[in-house]
């Protein structure tokens, strides 16, 4: 947007038709190179009636694209100015004033160019704005003014913008397309667009509810942009973010596809957005939304609308069956999701009416709404207590592990992530891991059960390793007689693909970590598992994978040094003969290693002698 201190462009334009009077009044005084002063001044006549007529434009049109206006008069303006100062030469002086300034035919040679430059750009100028001639990007206008010979990009983005915002309907869309086109091509395309001020046409074209293939437009041209902070930030500005989760909860699922994908990208690159979104409830349509089509057998099966009163009687229920086995939370999850689709779908009118649309769209269509979905809720939730707190208070864990545990492929991939998300939150925020990982939580049971499955069943690195960090971020929520997600970690200490391994080890750390209250029970149970052989194999691999088995290791023999099997299995000397170099790398294992050591030697000391280095 322009700011407050520009000058009105009326103002802007009063200049260079005074200084245009100015240069036909010098003509009319010229007495040397009356020829050539005179073909100046038939030059500036015919830039002083388009000014005029685009002082017309500017005064009836009431969304004038203002850049190129400005930065055009404003070179009109400098020529007019070298056209004055010259003609003003050839007017009758005295001797030595005529000395000091020669005056040549290469003077006026150069400023006939000049003022050539000035009409096409003009010419341009008014050909973008004439809705009779196409106005802009969606029209006929070709050629190059002659401001941009050098920079034909910021002519077809001026031309664009000019476009969306003052063209008919067909041409802004295309002109939306054009943009979104320049600004997937590269990045300097996307901050051209920005400075030009292509955010704002852009939201207002998304903001046109009649035309879902205008906001599709709108919708990628934005969603091609938002890839850094700083422009994402310039949305944010514009008031993008409520405009765009109105959007999001009132309109066609392809509309709707597209504007989550802009939420999951702006999102991702600014934190300010992210909290933004929030703050608009943008979680609990893309949640509505995600769970949408799961739950279809059961809404009608519960036909009509849900009250908010209904709403809470269902939670009670869902309270209620936290004791009363896997049916009884069936029935609650799916009476739930059915509640929150019909409640959001109340306050929409539109929305309600696109229901039995949603319904009869295509499969591909409805897949990648839950995959948009999905990712912006995953990148809402990433480094965000608080809005994993929001997707939580949503009933979204149980639609999220529904999903990790039905699809296949971008869906359950995304699904799973948000899932980390926010068990790396809960990890660090005690009030959120209590409220939406207690154990006898139905959701939370759940997203174990689906994460253990993932560890379990499949060999696929790229959901086994997320799945397993999740776990470990859990790892403070299991009790100690629940073992069911040691075992599975344990077996992955000695999985092929050593990132697997490597996070397997991590994520025992935070079990057998004394963060952990139950760190002496949990690491007994590793050993038990028989963990120990596979994670000595595991300090045989590369610097990551030695520093993390080393740390397991070294909370093993802590907190369990007197189980035979450490002994058995020549733990004291594998730490004794552990790299030095990584062990001097880290100041974590420079503390634990020797502490490890000592312990060990506590117990065993008949089977190795002691290192006085080890000592604490």
């Amino acid at each position: 947007m322009a700011s407050s201190e520009e000058k009105r462009v009326e103002d802007e334009l009063s200049y260079p038709i005074l200084l245009s009077e100015r240069v036909r009044s010098a003509v009319d005084e010229a007495e040397s190179f009356k020829l050539e002063c005179s073909e100046v001044g038939k030059h500036v006549d015919r830039i002083s009636q388009m000014l005029r007529t685009l002082v017309r434009f500017a005064t009836t049109t009431p969304s004038l694209y203002e850049r190129p206006v400005r930065r055009v008069v404003a070179e009109v303006s400098k020529n007019l100015e070298r056209a004055l100062t010259l003609v003003r030469k050839c007017k009758h002086q005295s001797v030595l004033r005529r000395v000091v300034s020669i005056t040549s035919a290469a003077d006026f040679r150069k400023l006939f160019a000049l003022l050539e430059s000035s009409v096409g750009d003009m010419k341009w100028l008014l050909g973008i704005f004439d809705s009779d001639n196409g106005g802009g990007g969606g029209g006929g206008i070709v050629s190059l003014p002659p401001i941009a010979s050098n920079d034909p990009i910021i002519s077809w983005v001026w031309s664009s913008i000019a476009s969306i915002q003052m063209g008919q309907l067909q041409d802004r869309i295309e002109a939306a397309n054009q943009l979104a086109s320049l600004a997937q091509d590269n990045d300097r395309n996307k901050k051209i667009i920005v400075e030009e001020d292509g955010v704002s046409p852009l939201l207002k074209l998304l903001k046109e509810g009649s035309s879902p293939e205008a906001q599709i437009a709108a919708a990628a041209a934005l969603c091609n942009l938002a890839n850094e902070e700083e422009r994402v930030r310039t949305i944010v500005n514009e008031v993008g973010v409520p405009l765009i989760v109105q959007v999001l909860g009132d309109s066609p699922m392809r509309v709707q596809t597209r504007v989550a994908s802009l939420v999951a990208r702006m999102a991702e690159h600014d934190p300010v957005a992210q909290d933004d979104f929030a703050r608009e409830n943008v979680i609990r349509p893309l949640v509505t939304l995600l769970s949408f089509e799961a739950f279809v057998e059961d809404s009608k099966l519960h036909p009509g609308k849900q009250s908010i009163h209904s709403l809470v009687q269902i939670n009670k229920e869902m309270e209620k069956n936290s004791l009363g086995g896997s049916s009884g939370k069936n029935n609650a999850y799916k009476n739930l999701n059915s509640a929150n689709s019909y409640s959001y779908m109340e306050g929409s009118s539109r929305a309600g009416n696109y229901r039995k649309e949603r319904e009869n769209e295509k499969p591909e269509l409805k897949l990648q709404l839950k995959v948009s979905c999905a990712e912006a809720l995953w990148m809402l939730a990433r480094g965000s207590v608080l809005n994993s707190r929001r997707i939580t208070e949503t009933k979204g864990l149980l639609c999220l592990a529904k999903l990790v545990e039905k699809e296949v492929g971008e869906l359950q991939f995304n699904c799973l992530m948000t899932i980390t998300e926010i068990t790396a939150a809960a990890e660090l925020n005690s009030d959120l891991r209590r409220a939406a990982f207690k154990t006898n939580s139905h959701a939370a049971k759940a997203v174990v059960d689906q994460l253990l499955r993932l560890v379990t069943d499949l060999d696929s690195p790229t959901l086994q390793i997320p799945a397993i960090r999740s776990i470990g971020s859990l790892a403070r929520t299991f009790p100690a007689r629940e073992t069911r997600a040691i075992g599975p970690l344990v077996n992955q200490l000695g999985h092929r693909d050593l990132d697997v391994a490597t996070e397997a080890a991590i994520s025992l750390g935070k079990f057998a970590c004394p963060d952990n209250f139950l760190h002496m029970e949990h690491s007994k149970t590793i050993i038990e598992f028989n963990g120990i052989p596979p994670l000595l194999r595991l300090l045989r691999a590369n610097e990551s994978s030695q520093l993390h088995g080393l740390i397991l290791l070294c909370y093993l023999a802590l907190h369990a040094g007197n189980n035979d099997s450490l002994d058995q299995a020549r733990v004291l000397t594998a730490l004794e003969g552990a790299d030095r170099a990584v062990i001097m790398q880290h100041s974590k294992l420079k503390e634990l290693v020797p502490k490890a050591v000592y312990h060990l030697n506590l117990y065993h000391a008949g089977g190795h002698s002691q290192r006085l280095s080890f000592v604490p």
